[in-house]
């Protein structure tokens, strides 16, 4: 080989490494990862936000992980980013589960029994009488459903007095399942509520509240027994206070709710969202002429009252003179020469202490004791406050003449 050979063989070796160096760089440039394997991106972490980790994770063993334990969370909580579900209400739903449990407890069912005679058809004609029909009946058994309120621990329960009226037989069903025969302690048809008695142990007991702290727009859940359903409970507001002149008792005062009263719930609990009673519902009004949400229910404070008075006297004493007040109508009143509004006598009893003091048909009662009479309703409530034996001072008018009279007041004769 010759010294020519060489250096072309010299310089072809040497062109060809620099060219393969060459083509490496630049495909090391276009192809990093033919080269080199892929490196991740380290990102350093700002000390407040690295996670602190536990220094032991607990173990689950499949006997904690069925009975889903703290130590070892079931799979639902396991894979919840939160921890486990809440099983309780949702933050913000309104729910009034604690006043009924506080209450309904307390709510008893009531089944009454009582004979009632009925006529029946026709007996043929009479053979001592030509042409007189002969008259038919007979006795049965008509049963009663209704609700009461135990409210002491001796067993005394409140009802209305029209649920237990002329029974025979009273049967109580406590709220635990438990049944008793109920005796009667006193009723009181003015106010239509009756006191029961069960002797039963360890029994539930209504908390009292205060009805004349209640306001229109109150909450309010009836607790009760309509159509026999025991138990139910239905929701509504105080719709009206006060309400008085509807013809379902002689004394009214009551709470008027929406909450839906159906029948089986008289003598039921009307109770607050703390779960205490505030009255107890009585009556349902305009259902025959297709009206919905007019239930009334009697003030707690009056039910303490009546009876605070059956437990101590066995019966309601009130004050009592003769008087049937009225509320004169418009055309009335002009024509006594009255102003609208007047309240006037429209009977008197024979033999009662406002007839014998010259009380008359028509005379307008202004105030009693100095304290305005606004109705007929007033009239009542004002006089029976006096306890038998009293007086009473009573500012009228008759005609243009004004006038003012003491009367003696009496216990009145007691409704049956």
């Amino acid at each position: 080989m010759t010294v020519n050979d060489i250096r072309r063989a010299t310089l072809f070796v040497g062109l060809s490494v620099a060219g393969g160096l060459l083509l490496a760089v630049a495909a090391t440039r276009l192809w990093p990862q033919l080269v080199l394997p892929a490196m991740p991106q380290r990102v350093e972490m700002p000390a407040q936000l690295t996670p602190a980790l536990p220094a032991a994770l607990p173990v689950a063993s499949p006997a904690t992980a069925r009975t889903g334990s703290a130590t070892a969370p079931t799979d639902a909580s396991a894979s919840a980013p939160f921890g486990p579900p809440d099983t309780g209400p949702s933050p913000g739903v309104a729910s009034y589960a604690t006043a009924v449990r506080a209450s309904a407890p307390a709510v008893v069912y009531i089944f009454a029994e009582r004979k009632v005679t009925e006529q029946l058809p026709s007996g043929g004609i009479d053979p001592f009488f030509p042409g007189r029909v002969l008259p038919r009946y007979r006795q049965r058994v008509q049963q009663s459903l209704g609700s009461g309120v135990i409210v002491d621990a001796a067993g005394h329960i409140i009802t209305n007095h029209h649920v237990i009226a002329g029974a025979e037989k009273i049967q109580v069903q406590i709220a635990d399942g438990r049944n008793a025969v109920a005796e009667v302690v006193g009723r009181d048809p003015d106010t239509d509520l009756a006191v029961l008695r069960v002797k039963l142990d360890k029994l539930p007991v209504m908390q009292l509240g205060r009805s004349d702290h209640v306001q229109v727009g109150d909450v309010v859940l009836a607790i009760g027994s309509p159509l026999g359903l025991a138990q139910t409970v239905t929701h509504g507001i105080v719709s009206a206070t006060g309400r008085a002149q509807l013809g379902v008792a002689t004394f009214e005062n009551f709470i008027q709710t929406d909450a839906a009263i159906n029948e089986g719930n008289s003598g039921g609990a009307l109770v607050n969202v703390r779960g205490e009673l505030i009255g107890i519902n009585t009556a349902v009004l305009g259902k025959n002429r297709g009206a919905e949400g007019l239930g009334v229910a009697i003030p707690v404070d009056l039910v303490r009252g009546v009876m605070g008075e059956i437990l101590a006297k066995g019966r309601v004493v009130r004050g009592w003179v003769g008087i049937i007040a009225g509320d004169a109508e418009p055309e009335r009143a002009a024509q006594l020469g009255y102003p609208a509004g007047s309240v006037v006598v429209d009977d008197l009893y024979l033999e009662s202490p406002a007839l014998r003091i010259g009380l008359a048909i028509n005379d307008r009662l202004i105030s009693i004791d100095s304290r305005a009479v606004r109705s007929a309703q007033d009239v009542l409530a004002l006089i029976a406050t006096h306890k038998p034996g009293t007086t009473l001072k009573l500012a009228g008018q008759r005609g243009p003449r004004s006038f003012t009279v003491e009367l003696p007041v009496i216990e009145g004769p007691r409704a049956r």
